[in-house]
Order: structure tokens, then sequence, then C-alpha cells
């Protein structure tokens, strides 16, 4: 795929604010957008369809994914999740940078098809702090918030396979580290020169 935007995976355990990371950091840097990926999981009362998530029925995405539809996609805690290929190929083409949120199964599958896809992991300062902020969110039942917690560390023994590693202890200083990225990579050489083309060829000719 050539294009000029960057492509990033946003991986954590759940709980460790990587939605809200997200959010800000959408807010904080223009071009950026979170891709929307579309799952089989049922929408929560703040969720909103095609702005959270494409909601649709298992058959549905079964139809999809036999189409070749989806760039990658992953079985979570019972559910199906997927990220349409053609809308992010588009996306990337129009200069914009794209953030997939998914977890470690499907960063690792956009990885392998699209190598230059920079790899974010985000991780909690400790697993007291993971299981208090699952509790308060108030989304999901005592079984349910076990079961999240039980499968955190295998998990988090993903993070070797990311190119950057945020903690989030302190939100602000999490959120400043994710916009490094953005901005480093922002101003790499080979995205500069063909953004910049016509100024270098004024400058050398």
């Amino acid at each position: 795929m050539t294009s000029i935007g960057t492509l990033y995976t946003v991986s954590a355990p759940s709980g460790a604010g990587k939605t809200s990371l997200v959010n800000a950091l959408i807010e904080r840097c223009g071009g950026l957008k979170v891709s929307v990926s579309h799952t089989t999981r049922p929408m929560r009362p703040a969720e909103k369809d095609g702005v959270n998530y494409h909601f649709v029925s298992e058959n549905a995405f079964v139809d999809m994914l036999d189409r070749a539809e989806f760039l990658e996609h992953a079985h979570v805690f019972g559910n199906l999740y997927g990220t349409s290929s053609i809308w992010l190929e588009n996306q990337l083409k129009q200069g914009l940078d794209i953030i997939l949120e998914i977890d470690w199964q499907g960063a690792r599958q956009v990885k392998r098809l699209l190598p230059e896809t920079q790899s974010i992991f985000i991780l909690p300062p400790s697993r007291d702090a993971l299981q208090q902020r699952l509790s308060l969110r108030g989304q999901d039942d005592p079984d349910i918030i076990e079961d999240r917690m039980n499968a955190a560390v295998a998990e988090m023994s993903h993070y070797i396979e990311s190119d950057f590693l945020v903690v989030n202890k302190d939100f602000d200083q999490a959120l400043d580290e994710l916009q490094f990225i953005v901005i480093s990579q922002r101003l790499r050489t080979s995205r500069q020169q063909r953004i910049l083309s016509g100024m270098l060829e004024n400058l050398l000719n």
C-alpha cells in the first residue's frame, strides 16, 4: 500500500485507559482519526453506531469476512471485531493518520500485512490500578471484570511486540508521550520528502 498517512495500532488490556487517551490525542492532533471497526458485540448505553463501532450481526460479519473485506479480524471475549481494508486504504492515501484500537492479535496481523505500521502498547502502572479502573467504569458485572483481569496478564505479555510502550500512570504525561510519537513520525524524512517536494525542488535547483 502506497500512502502518505501513517497507520498506528494501539493495544492495551481493558481498563488501561486506551480509549480515553486516544480520544484526547485526536483532539490535540489535526489530521488524525480513529478507524471505526465492525463488531458483533452489543452496543453499550453511551455508544453510537457508526461512531464507536459499526455494530453488525454475526451473520453479517461472517459475510464480510467471506468477501475478504477486513484487513484484520479477531475474536475477543466472545465477540468478533474487524477493520475495513478499503476504507483504511482510502484514508491513508489522502494523507490522514489513522489509529486502530485493537488487541494484540489484530496488531500482529496488521504489522504482518503492513510492516510500516507503528504499533503502540499502553500499560497500566499496576494490577491493582487496572482492577480499580475496571470496577469504576461501571460497565461490566463482577464476573466479566474477573474474566478481564484473568486475561490481562496474558495480553500484557505481548507488549514486547510493539514499537512503542506507554505507561498510563499519569494521564497527561501518557498523552504527551503519544503526541510525541505522532509528531516524530510526521517528521520522518521519507514523509517530509513527499509533502515538501515542491519546496525541496526549489531549494536544490
